[in-house]
């Protein structure tokens, strides 16, 4: 414990969480670009992702401009404590990281399309923290949802750190984890950007193109 509260660059126990509430947040059931579902049940053959690349807002932004992704919701997740609001993940004692859900169409967008414009979209070896914003709940993450996405993390996260190293940047410090599960965030969160254009937008990459390595061959949208 710091003298002026917990240290938020310090990632809080299952025990010292937050409790949380066994209701979810209200948010509403469609996108306010598309109009599309941001709740399940979603389309038949449509897949999910879930991506933490600091503050939410901007990194919902990307995802949801690149073509084949039919809806995002921003949330947390790979945290302790159930249904959080945005106050207790702020708190550093939650343990959750502000997150990407990415429903996406796979015969018009690939996972590694995806993992792209992720890797490519924010700087992942700056540990608890994304630019000016500090914290657990700023920390890069990848949750994966099975074995295929996993392996395809995990891949490109070795490439592109070959390729950051190079460039003289440090080490990856990205989180790799099976989602245990993604929490709505609150409503006013959704889409923010688009609500609210001129908004605060903390995203920013290193500059290093995954497509760029040698060896990599990244998929683009199918027509």
């Amino acid at each position: 414990m710091a003298l002026f509260g917990p240290d938020k660059t310090q990632m809080v126990t299952a025990e010292r969480a937050l409790p949380g509430r066994p209701t979810p947040l209200a948010v509403p059931e469609q996108h306010f670009v598309n109009g599309n579902r941001i709740l399940p049940p979603f389309p038949e053959g449509l897949a999910t992702a879930v991506f933490g690349m600091g503050c939410f807002w901007g990194a919902e932004r990307i995802f949801w401009q690149t073509p084949g992704v039919h809806s995002t919701a921003v949330g947390y997740a790979g945290g302790f404590t159930e249904n959080p609001t945005y106050e207790e993940v702020c708190s550093g004692l939650t343990g959750h990281t502000e997150v990407v859900l990415v429903v996406f169409d796979p015969a018009h967008v690939s996972y590694e399309t995806l993992l792209k414009v992720f890797w490519e979209g924010h700087d992942p070896t700056q540990g608890m923290r994304q630019g000016d914003d500090r914290g657990t709940q700023y920390r890069s993450a990848v949750y994966y949802v099975d074995d295929a996405q996993r392996e395809l993390a995990e891949s490109t996260a070795k490439t592109y750190g070959d390729a950051l190293r190079a460039a003289h940047h440090g080490e990856i410090t990205t989180e790799i984890a099976p989602l245990r599960h993604f929490y709505w965030a609150e409503h006013y969160h959704q889409q923010y950007l688009a609500k609210v254009p001129n908004g605060y937008c903390g995203i920013g990459g290193t500059g290093v193109c995954l497509s760029d390595l040698p060896g990599v061959t990244l998929p683009g949208p199918k027509g």
